[in-house]
Parts: C-alpha cells; structure tokens; sequence
C-alpha cells in the first residue's frame, strides 16, 4: 500500500466509526426531543454551519461549476436526509446494532452494482465469483452479528 492508499484507508476506517457514532446521537436526541425530525432538522443546521465555515478555510468552488453539474448529483442530499432521517428513527426501535448492520449490508450491495456498472462516474469494479463469494460472507457475517431482540432500554443512555 502506498501512503496516499494507507491515508485514505484510515480516514474511510474512523469515518466508519462516526457513522454508529452519529446515529446513536441523532437517535437520542430524536427520542429527547420527542421529534426524530426535528433532531434531523437541528443536526443538519449544524452540519450546514461547520461545513460552511470549512469551505471558507478551504476554498469556495466557482459558482458556474455549481450550476453547471448534472442534476442527478444533488440528489445525493435526499439520500443523506434519508439516511439521518432513517437511522434516527428506526435505531431506538430495533437497536443502534441492527439498524447499522442493515445499513452496512445495503452499502455492501449498492457499492458493488454501480462499481460494476460505474454508475454516476464510478470506477468500474467487476462482480466477480471472488467478489460476490465475499460479498456474501460479509452478508451473512452482517446477519450473525445482527441482534434478534428488541432493545429494552429505548431511550436510555
């Protein structure tokens, strides 16, 4: 591995970390606030403020590139208001474990069908027999790990 490939290996790892992380506070805060939308709706403020104050220390792009990219890419902000909207309510109702582990598997299978077509200017990445064979036992490794009972503790924490 070379150092740029070690560097971005360790940031996807802690990002991996942040995501149970931050579901885990939006859920909580959602089920404080009695409004999973609501905690949705404060988190993103936050996010629009620290991502905004980001892009002045590191460079605000050029507005004809703004409007010039292809529509179809900012529907990515409906899937991330989707999926905070979606881990904030269902992780104090099946569990912050199960609701990451379905998450995780719905990662693995999307990443490889646009790796492999190399949808919206993905690399593309074959499905291979290895490949699918390893998909599946991160599937079933997702299944195992996954928690058969219902939290008891909702809320609590």
């Amino acid at each position: 591995m070379t150092p740029s490939t070690i560097t971005f290996t360790v940031l996807m790892f802690v990002a991996g970390i942040g995501i149970p992380v931050m579901a885990a506070m939006n859920a909580g805060l959602g089920v404080r606030i009695a409004s999973p939308v609501g905690a949705v709706f404060i988190l993103s403020g936050i996010a629009v403020i620290v991502s905004g104050t980001a892009m002045l220390f590191v460079g605000v792009p050029e507005w004809a590139a703004v409007f010039s990219a292809p529509p179809k890419y900012y529907f990515g902000g409906l899937f991330f208001l989707f999926y905070i909207l979606s881990v904030t309510v269902a992780a104090p109702r099946i569990g912050l474990g199960n609701a990451v582990f379905y998450v995780l598997l719905g990662q693995l299978v999307a990443a490889a069908v646009i790796d492999h077509y190399g949808i919206l200017s993905a690399a593309v990445s074959e499905i291979t027999p290895r490949r699918v064979l390893g998909l599946v036992v991160m599937a079933v490794g997702v299944f195992l790990a996954r928690k058969d009972m219902l939290p008891t503790n909702m809320g609590a924490g």
